[in-house]
């Protein structure tokens, strides 16, 4: 079972695990040992709620194919368990943070305190650069 959230969760059958072989440098192990994950995801075919899966399929995400399905391959450890671990704890994150809710900014505005702070600073600072010029005898 893979919990998204307090009321949302997946169970272990909508998710397709396959191992198959790593790429890259490993020697005779990368090339005996089926250790990298390839996780494929339907998102049509889930039971997510139907806002999940509206959010999700009108997203534009590299790991979201054009038919609706999650496709993640992990490779990074060398243990077939934790790179399964790392697939699904991707595919969490991509789903929550496809189908998060942005809070809408409401603008707001300084307030009279801070006006009159900013005002005084800056006839403060225009009085000292005001005394800096050159000093004057006076003229006797």
């Amino acid at each position: 079972m893979i919990t998204l959230s307090r009321t949302v969760s997946l169970a272990d059958g909508e998710v397709e695990i396959t191992a198959i072989r790593a790429q890259g440098a490993g020697g005779q192990h990368v090339n005996k040992a089926s250790t990298a994950i390839h996780l494929r995801f339907d998102i049509r075919a889930s039971s997510l709620p139907e806002y999940y899966k509206d959010r999700l399929m009108a997203a534009r995400h590299h790991l979201i194919s054009s038919d609706g399905v999650i496709v993640i391959k992990s490779q990074e450890h060398r243990s077939q368990e934790l790179n399964r671990e790392a697939a699904i704890a991707r595919l969490v994150a991509v789903i929550k943070e496809l189908t998060a809710v942005q809070k809408s900014r409401r603008p707001t505005r300084p307030t009279r305190a801070s006006k009159e702070r900013r005002l005084t600073s800056k006839a403060q600072k225009s009085s000292v650069k005001a005394l800096r010029g050159k000093v004057r005898r006076p003229q006797d």
